[in-house]
């Protein structure tokens, strides 16, 4: 089944502001969140997509516009809103040093799967909505170009981690052991057993995620390998 690249978008200004920016307009990369996203497109350089999707959001549309000016193959990427950032509610715009002395706070850490914030989603609803997605088109996309192929979202760091607990089997409550990195990439292979988490919250080298000839594949498709991989 096809291989999801799932990368957080870079840096942006409410990152380096420690502000909860959620669907705000207008929140864009910063400096580094450029070179972040500039640099991506060079990670990427040996890996064939055949897919980009994005959040809607700009900061995750321009981590891709490096990428997608070195494969113009790809073509604009399509913006879907269930890979949008959470919807914060009464959150968006404040601090994060402030919102940390807030009740909801202790359960967002200890216990997601219980927190609704107000006037906004829970996290159950943002876990739905997400691997919904991410489910649904990875499916599209293996009846379009195959059991191979590889594709490519941009996405925010809760939505990511979400969609991270999905693939390993975690209960919600424990989405935040899980640390994504601005910029990261996170590649999960969908089969019909399982899916396989190769990289989490990878900001290295990537090349090795280019899809391996069959005859290079030991076991069949969605069998784990015994004794690890080479």
């Amino acid at each position: 089944m096809p291989t999801l690249l799932l990368v957080r978008h870079g840096r942006s200004t409410a990152n380096t502001a420690g502000v909860l920016a959620g669907w705000t307009p207008g929140v864009d990369l910063d400096d580094t969140g450029r070179a972040q996203a500039s640099a991506l497109a060079g990670r990427l350089a040996g890996i064939p997509l055949v897919r980009a999707v994005s959040s809607p959001l700009e900061r995750c549309r321009q981590t891709l516009d490096p990428l997608v000016a070195a494969r113009p193959e790809l073509g604009r990427p399509a913006a879907d809103e269930r890979l949008g950032e959470c919807h914060y509610g009464e959150w968006t715009g404040r601090s994060l040093a402030e919102l940390a002395k807030e009740p909801l706070w202790r359960t967002v850490q200890d216990h997601a799967s219980a927190a609704a914030f107000p006037g906004g989603e829970s996290l159950r609803e943002l876990s739905h909505r997400t691997v919904d997605a991410v489910r649904e088109w990875n499916a599209r996309i293996a009846a379009e170009h195959g059991e191979d192929a590889v594709w490519i979202a941009c996405s925010h760091g809760d939505v990511i981690k979400a969609v991270i607990a999905d693939a390993l089997g975690l209960h919600l409550d424990h989405f935040q052991r899980i640390s994504v990195e601005p910029c990261s990439v996170t590649a999960i292979r969908y089969t019909p057993q399982r899916p396989f988490v190769l990289r989490m919250g990878d900001t290295g080298d990537l090349s090795s995620l280019a899809p391996r000839p069959h005859a290079a594949q030991a076991t069949p498709a969605g069998d784990a390998v015994v004794g690890g991989t080479s």
